[in-house]
């Protein structure tokens, strides 16, 4: 690579920041309402963002109630102040309920205590209730500043100078009960702490033949009951948006002693603290296991969660996710005019977005108001797409019909893992079986990817067979590195030989490349000439087509967590500083968002090129930081980032150039990041995508009735993903172009317009690309693409 083509890829991360100008400005952060884990990841961003624009940022401790109390409620944070937060669960700054604040006398003392200190921005992380309280303050600002001014508490330069409030809001809620984004901060480590104990208790279970009825927390929604009834294949659910239709209770109990029927040694049942009937009357766990007990005679218990969901640290999701949105919340508030309306920052699909904070709190209460008028269609629906897609994809695996109601389509789809192992193929793999068994195909497994293809090791798979699998690491089909290239002539005999008219091919790199060769050789094989469709799957992240792949969320939560331990070993030790290799081939998302999401001092990867100067930079940068209270450093690589500096050399660098001020150590995290039961989100995300691309298969299938029909076009061999915020069906004819095959990674990647924000949040002067556009979105716009709920 010439000095041309570094020089360019490092100014393709430079977009300015400088008009965002935070001088003289003061920006008030506080977390309100109920904790929830991510918060103090937040709290983190909101300051480092502030300080480095040049703003004044100010802690307001014990949300809404310190503020209207002042005095030390109110301090001015520092860059040290949020240091070693990111890991903590819960929030630093404290949060409480407040009756002063619902009150005007109290907003009064509010305003009087924000003017002292010149604050006219807030950034509030909470609950509805909390916006909607941060809201109403906007409005009545400049109300309350004159009449402070009456009172002569304040003078009236202050009042001129202090006109309007702005306010920006980010979602806190373990719930996910805030309309208008897909994922609130706490969600994703709330559902880590009940899968958690499911995978716990189906151990337990199964010994004993027992039945549980779990009850989870939702006292208004029923996301956590519902997905985490996905992400362990319950046996039933109950949420407050879904009642169970009249006579449920007969309903539960046959499909209870059927799973028995098919020598299932357990059940589980899931219970939403709000769970309701079709007439609004309570149905609570006691009821449950009380019916179970009399009517099947089993041996039931009832665990209730409480509040250990709302407990423990931060997943690695929730990190990112609150680091962006608070990263975006400053940018928001500098960008804010006196005619700018409150926004909520928001994700939707992939994307930070910004939506008016009146719109999405209307429509949150809209929810509420449709259950409690028993328009339980409407709540649905009103709860966004991510919750209808969980709620049916959920119904369509938990319930199989009688095989005499199924229509059959006598057609054979096959389901493949090929490359390396990664956590949620084996969830991936039962929703394909579930959904193609319900469509009416004949599913055939195909073990040990293309080499027992090719060897004929394909057998059928029934309903009954992947019980059980979501929870399970690696791939119970077995999987292989090996590309069809060899043995494409004693494939295609076996594709003809078991009549196979549609292909799944679960897995990384090599099934994206597998795909391309069998489309290239569909003139020479007309057994390839059927509906394919690639599902990536890999910790490395690096398939073209798909901004997340799965697999990669369980590997990120390795390098997360033990990037925890190593900085709390050198809690005791000072001065130390760990330097950490991960996988992921030539790319870098698993070091840069591993590194971004343990609060790294800096990320090498293949993407940046970096020489000798930058490592210089990069250990000044830590004996400065060796001088302040911060007296560690965690350093990320890339195994495959430079051929020359490797964690090796990096190692004996740093040792040698921190000599007398910091001392080394390194670690290199190896294959368990491919190891280990998959995240919630993995479960989850290789349960929907993987049913959505059955629906794929079926509809092509469908659109070709009998056997006799080749498929030539481009988009029968697809790559379904993530793009922004859409789910795509993208042909890999036309994904191709977009692919460095010399380095099996996309050309162009989503992520690395985070890697300035990981660079600011550690201290580093970097050109963080914002949005030109300063409008809100609408809450739910309604294009023709399908919108990829995660």
């Amino acid at each position: 690579m010439d000095d041309d083509e570094v020089a360019n890829r490092k100014v393709s991360f430079r977009k300015c920041l400088e008009h965002l100008s935070g001088a003289g400005k003061a920006i008030g952060v506080l977390t309100s309402g109920g904790d929830a884990q991510g918060m103090n990841a937040a709290v983190r961003a909101v300051v480092r963002m502030g300080i480095y624009v040049g703003a004044k940022v100010y802690f307001i401790y014990e949300g809404y109630q310190g503020m209207v109390d002042g005095g030390r409620n109110i301090v001015e944070a520092s860059w040290e102040s949020v240091s070693s937060i990111l890991q903590v669960g819960g929030t630093i700054i404290g949060s409480a309920r407040c009756k002063a604040f619902r009150t005007r006398e109290g907003r009064l003392k509010a305003a009087q205590n924000l003017v002292q200190r010149g604050i006219t921005n807030l950034c509030v992380i909470g609950g509805d209730g909390s916006l909607t309280g941060a809201n109403i303050f906007r409005k009545e600002w400049s109300g309350l500043l004159e009449e402070l001014a009456q009172n002569g508490e304040i003078d009236k330069e202050q009042v001129q100078k202090h006109a309007y409030l702005n306010v920006v809001g980010m979602v806190g809620s373990i719930d996910n009960d805030f309309c208008g984004t897909d994922m609130t901060i706490g969600t994703d480590s709330a559902l880590h702490r009940i899968i958690e104990v499911v995978d716990a208790i189906m151990t337990t279970a199964q010994s004993h033949q027992r039945t549980f009825v779990l009850e989870v927390m939702g006292r208004h929604c029923g996301y956590l009951a519902l997905v985490s009834a996905l992400a362990c294949g319950a046996d039933w659910v109950f949420l407050p948006e879904s009642p169970p239709e009249e006579g449920w209770q007969e309903d539960m109990c046959v499909k209870l002693s059927e799973n028995r029927a098919r020598k299932k040694r357990l059940n589980i049942i899931i219970v939403a603290e709000g769970a309701i009937d079709t007439q609004n009357k309570p149905i609570t766990s006691e009821q449950i296991k009380e019916l179970v007990v009399k009517q099947l005679g089993y041996d039931t218990r009832v665990t209730i969660l409480g509040h250990v969901q709302r407990g423990g640290t931060p997943s690695a999701f929730d990190r990112i996710l609150a680091s962006r949105m608070g990263v975006e919340a400053v940018v928001a508030l500098l960008q804010a005019t006196p005619e700018t309306p409150a926004c909520v920052v928001s994700l939707s699909g992939n994307q930070a977005v910004r939506l008016p904070l009146v719109e999405c709190v209307q429509m949150t209460q809209d929810v509420q108001k449709a259950m409690d008028e028993r328009r339980f269609k409407d709540a649905v629906q009103l709860r966004g797409r991510s919750f209808e897609t969980n709620l049916n994809t959920y119904k369509r695996l938990a319930i199989k019909l009688p095989d005499d109601q199924i229509v059959k389509s006598n057609c054979n789809v096959a389901v493949i893992n090929v490359g390396a192992p990664a956590a949620g193929m084996n969830a991936a793999v039962r929703s394909a079986v579930r959904v193609g068994i319900a469509d009416g195909h004949k599913m055939l497994a195909i073990y040990d990817g293309f080499e027992g293809f090719a060897k004929g090791q394909i057998k059928e798979i029934g309903w009954g067979d992947v019980g059980g699998w979501t929870g399970q690491g690696g791939s119970i089909l077995g999987t292989k590195r090996t590309l069809p290239g060899k043995s494409l002539e004693d494939i295609a005999v076996q594709m003809r030989t078991h009549s196979i008219n549609a292909l799944l091919i679960i897995g990384g790199f090599e099934a994206f490349e597998s795909a391309v060769l069998l489309s290239d050789l569909r003139d020479h094989h007309p057994e390839f000439c059927i509906p394919i469709c690639i599902l990536p799957t890999t910790i490395s992240n690096n398939v073209p087509g798909t901004d997340v792949s799965l697999g990669s969320d369980t590997g990120l939560n390795v390098v997360v967590e033990t990037c925890d331990r190593i900085k709390q070993s050198a809690s005791g030790t000072k001065r130390r500083v760990f330097i950490i290799e991960t996988m992921g081939g030539y790319c870098g998302y698993l070091a840069n968002m591993g590194g971004l999401a343990a609060g790294a001092d800096a990320a090498y990867i293949f993407e940046e090129p970096f020489d000798i100067r930058d490592l210089q930079s990069n250990v000044e940068h830590l004996t400065e930081k060796m001088k302040t209270t911060i007296q560690r450093g965690l350093v990320l690589r890339n195994e495959s980032c430079s051929e020359n500096y490797t964690t090796d050399f990096i190692y004996q660098l740093y040792s040698e150039e921190g000599k007398g001020v910091f001392d080394c150590r390194k670690n290199v995290l190896g294959h368990m990041q491919q190891g280990g039961a998959p995240s919630p989100f993995d479960r989850n995300f290789g349960t929907k995508i993987s049913a959505r691309a059955m629906q794929w298969i079926s509809t092509k299938l469908k659109e070709a009735p009998g056997k006799g029909k080749r498929f030539t076009s481009e988009d029968s061999i697809c790559v379904l993903g993530i793009s922004k915020r859409n789910l795509l069906f993208q042909p890999v004819t036309q994904l191709r172009k977009d692919t460095d095959f010399e380095h099996r990674i996309p050309k162009e990647q989503w992520w690395l317009k985070l890697r300035p924000l990981m660079k600011i949040l550690a201290k580093y002067k970097a050109s963080y690309e914002v949005s030109e556009s300063n409008q809100l979105e609408p809450v739910h716009p309604r294009g023709h693409e399908e919108p990829a709920a995660i």
